[in-house]
């Protein structure tokens, strides 16, 4: 978990406490999902084309090729400050935390790449004789980490951190794998020179991160840090975009590049100070808008959606796919290889965790886009089967870990119980 250094500033002022407040996964949670129910209830009333058109609205410089969408830039810029929040706190997990243990480290990774391979494996089942629907099979491979980690946040508040890291780790390895899976099978091309550039920005990132040479003067100097990083922060997140990758990917790059040790002179190392300034502007803002933008699917009859083998394939491949394929997978790893699972952790944690992982949204939608460019009908279908999906996902995931929670907060109040009467006979 993520510490906060500053955390005894939230007394000081109103501003403070607002801030401290949004740096809790529940009030961010509960934020994300507002936001997205405001827009499924929107576009799905007599007024759902005002939605339609504030969020076609173009901004941006079209010289640079970003004037783009306020959908878009929702997804790919937004959305990247919270993979940087993440992928800053998985590094913190690597170096000092969970994840330091390979043994235990191993395990989301090789759980995120079965829950990849079991649900296309499903749905190219299902689609196998449909050549109109069989290009969609990427679809159910995506993980929505913003919702998963939301809901998780909501229903199970006294579950053991670890769970929370695990699907953390799976959720960033799954959606660099669907990220991949676009790049090779749905684009129709990548800049490389653009990706190039993107790279050796990202190396210059983690190079100043060393805090050594240019870094140290930098960091001795009167000049503010934010006045280098900011520019360089924007300039990859445009070469990444440029480049045909999805541009979120340079918020995980660069928070995996954040340094979490301290160097001499630092009262608190870089990743857990920008951590602190940046979350509450992820949960608050970042994530809630993201999802207003991206949470608004057309639901069309549902008895047409489950008669069209796209939609059944994308059902089944994220709310059974995605059990079958993390559990299992999970599973097995730890019989064949050293993995371990976390001793704080149950088998019935990981099975509720993996029912999380079927809420597809996102990068399930936009697969589905690039599936379906010339069937607006099976187009309809796939969205709805996502949004499906992830409802039946969050649902069968909101009992088994809400049961979990509840069991966990039996525990520590036992044990709170046993400290007191201790005390008292001491």
């Amino acid at each position: 978990m993520s510490i906060d250094p500053l955390a005894h500033s939230a007394s000081q002022n109103p501003l403070s406490r607002l801030a401290e407040a949004l740096r809790s996964d529940t009030v961010g949670g509960f934020l994300l999902i507002t936001a997205a129910l405001v827009a499924i209830i929107w576009i799905n009333t007599p007024f759902g084309e005002a939605y339609e058109h504030l969020r076609s609205v173009t901004l941006g410089p079209e010289s640079l090729h970003l004037n783009l969408s306020l959908e878009t830039w929702a997804a790919d810029a937004l959305l990247a400050v919270f993979f940087f929040v993440v992928g800053n706190e998985l590094k913190q997990e690597f170096v000092n935390g969970e994840l330091r243990n390979p043994r235990r480290a191993m395990l989301p990774i090789v759980a995120a790449i079965c829950g990849m391979v079991v649900p296309a494996a499903i749905y190219v089942a299902i689609n196998f004789s449909s050549p109109d629907t069989i290009q969609g099979w990427g679809i159910p491979m995506a993980t929505d980490i913003a919702f998963a980690v939301a809901i998780l946040a909501v229903v199970g508040r006294h579950l053991p951190p670890s769970l929370r890291t695990f699907l953390l780790t799976l959720a960033i390895v799954d959606d660099l794998g669907a990220i991949i899976v676009i790049a090779v099978f749905y684009t129709s091309g990548i800049d490389l020179l653009m990706l190039i550039a993107a790279f050796a920005g990202l190396a210059v990132f983690g190079y100043l991160q060393r805090g050594k040479g240019l870094a140290a003067r930098l960091n001795a100097s009167r000049v503010p840090n934010w006045i280098v990083y900011v520019p360089l922060a924007v300039l990859i997140w445009v070469l990444m975009h440029e480049s045909g990758v999805h541009a979120t990917i340079a918020g995980v790059a660069m928070g995996l590049l954040m340094r979490t040790k301290t160097m001499p002179g630092e009262t608190h190392d870089p990743s857990h100070r920008v951590e602190h300034l940046l979350r509450p502007w992820s949960a608050g803002l970042a994530l809630p808008i993201f999802a207003f933008f991206s949470a608004g699917v057309v639901i069309d009859g549902f008895g047409s959606v489950v008669s069209d083998p796209a939609s059944l394939g994308i059902i089944m491949g994220l709310v059974v796919g995605k059990a079958i394929g993390i559990a299992g997978g999970a599973w097995v790893t730890t019989k064949v290889t050293r993995a371990e699972l976390n001793p704080s952790l149950k088998w019935i944690d990981i099975i509720g965790m993996s029912q999380l992982a079927g809420i597809g949204f996102t990068v399930s939608l936009l697969i589905s886009e690039l599936s379906f460019v010339d069937s607006a009908e099976h187009l309809a279908h796939a969205k709805t089967g996502v949004l499906a999906a992830s409802l039946i996902a969050t649902l069968l995931a909101a009992v088994v870990l809400g049961a979990r929670s509840r069991h966990y907060r039996g525990l520590m109040q036992a044990m709170a119980e046993k400290e007191k009467e201790a005390g008292g006979r001491a």
